[in-house]
């Protein structure tokens, strides 16, 4: 039995018995980690994703409404997608018309660390330099705190990380605890006034999605210190682990 066969997806599902040679990624952060472990395996990613800065394969949408017809016309025999940028309809498409579709769904950073080892074997690179070096990275991160913080994600209507998210175990593990994990939602909504009114020590700014500034965003928490971060650091999982640890603690200690 091929090693690949014995590898699930984050949702448990098993991919075929031969790694891929035509892969379609609809996650920014996986495009860059399918290009920094085998890049001559990409056909076709999304107009979100950025980086690596010159990857020239064919765009297909972005990630919550991809073109789908133009994907299956790229043949991939691997797509990659997450429970949470993509629909579940666009996937049950894909899969429809016999595409594997190679699903994560991380919530903190071990389980990122771990899917992302699944997915490199199936790839047939396991243990890529890179990945190692992530792994190094988080065994033993610096700390920025304790620091009790707020993490909005979007304004009109304020919107924060809750419980369960990625981003908030990755400022967990730096020493910084989120208001809201214990929340009810995992991007609760804030009432107009609530900002004003929550007594944390920081404002978590990243620059993505929304695209927080010193002069957008802090003036609403009057009673926290603002930090700007990398929304790629704080939100991506693939080689930008890597430097996330240093990089996010010097920006969240400002």
């Amino acid at each position: 039995m091929s090693p690949t066969s014995e590898l699930r997806d984050d949702q448990g599902q098993p991919f075929g018995d031969h790694p891929p040679r035509r892969v379609v990624s609809l996650v920014p952060s996986l495009t860059e980690a399918i290009a920094a472990t085998d890049a001559g395996l990409l056909v076709g990613a999304t107009d979100w994703c950025t980086h690596p800065a010159r990857l020239d394969v064919v765009r297909v949408g972005g990630t919550k409404w991809p073109d789908v017809d133009r994907v299956v016309e790229l043949r991939p025999d691997l797509v990659v997608a997450n429970a949470e940028e993509n629909r579940d309809e666009d996937v049950v498409v894909l899969r429809s018309a016999g595409i594997p579709v190679w699903m994560t769904a991380p919530a903190t950073v071990d389980q990122a660390l771990d899917s992302l080892g699944r997915l490199c074997a199936v790839l047939g690179h396991p243990d890529p330099t890179w990945l190692a070096e992530a792994r190094a990275a988080w065994a033993d991160p610096p700390q920025a705190g304790p620091l009790m913080a707020v993490v909005p994600i979007w304004r009109r209507p304020w919107m924060v990380l809750g419980r369960d998210t990625f981003a908030g175990d990755v400022l967990r593990r730096l020493g910084v605890r989120n208001v809201y994990a214990g929340s009810g939602d995992r991007y609760p909504k804030l009432r107009a006034e609530e900002p004003a009114e929550v007594q944390v020590d920081l404002v978590v700014l990243p620059d993505e999605p929304y695209p927080f500034t010193p002069e957008d965003g802090p003036e609403a928490w009057p009673r926290a210190r603002a930090a700007f971060v990398s929304g790629r650091h704080l939100t991506w999982y693939g080689p930008s682990l890597v430097e996330a640890p240093e990089l996010l603690v010097r920006q969240l200690r400002g």
